[in-house]
């Protein structure tokens, strides 16, 4: 597979990311909520101080710092690792969810980078409460942003709440009697793209190093040792 296609799935994956985050920043308020098929998908706009899905490191400015500088890393590896396995022709389907899992952590890491800097509104600290608050009205892109560099937060919204405020039964261990939604997670174009990589690359990593691995045992090996007439016969 050549460079440049990985380039381009790259390229897709990042504008389809970054527009849509960009469309729900500028026209939605904060945890607006739109309905498109039914009640299951929704778009649901909240930002995220942590990592995918809403996983967090701690709530303090330094934590989210320390996260991004780990995309930052992340992503510079990743440049170097994607170049790499196409050099060496790994297998299709791999250096693919490579480049997803690449371009999802770049779309992310853009978020942490810049949005701070680009949007007049975003999440707060408060180190009093020891947690970030939201914000009233729709955010604008001017040149005083709401944070700086490496302090900006991802924003999420696709939500898919296949089964929502359901009772769970009351023999149930720990959630017995409770509200239950199945996949309450809010997430991101970037989030599904890492999912997608990664759940692909578990699935059929069999298949995807095999492949390379026979690659690798099928290579001609050259010797300088002289074959002679007599050496044949034998």
């Amino acid at each position: 597979m050549k460079l440049r296609y990985v380039i381009f799935i790259i390229l897709i994956i990042l504008f389809a990311d970054q527009g849509l985050k960009i469309w729900i920043k500028t026209t939605m308020e904060y945890q607006d909520e739109k309905f498109i098929l039914g009640r299951w998908f929704r778009l649901y706009f909240i930002e995220n101080a942590g990592m995918a899905y809403g996983w967090k490191l701690g709530n303090s400015e330094w934590a989210k710092m320390a996260l991004t500088l780990f995309r930052l890393g992340a992503v510079i590896f990743g440049t170097w690792y994607l170049v790499k396995i196409v050099k060496e022709k790994y297998h299709r389907g791999f250096i693919i969810c490579a480049a997803l899992i690449y371009a999802g952590a770049l779309g992310n890491l853009i978020d942490s980078l810049f949005y701070g800097m680009i949007f007049d509104k975003g999440m707060i600290y408060n180190a009093a409460a020891d947690t970030y608050f939201g914000y009233d009205g729709l955010a604008k892109a001017t040149g005083k942003g709401y944070s700086s560099f490496l302090h900006g937060h991802v924003v999420d919204m696709l939500y898919f709440p296949i089964i929502e405020n359901k009772m769970m039964p009351s023999w149930v261990p720990v959630w017995g009697g409770k509200p239950f939604t199945f996949f309450q997670a809010i997430f991101n174009i970037a989030d599904a793209a890492i999912s997608t990589g990664v759940i692909t690359i578990l699935v059929f990593q069999k298949r995807f190093f095999k492949h390379h691995k026979t690659e690798e045992t099928n290579t001609t090996v050259e010797t300088n040792t002289e074959v002679s007439d007599d050496a044949q016969v034998m």
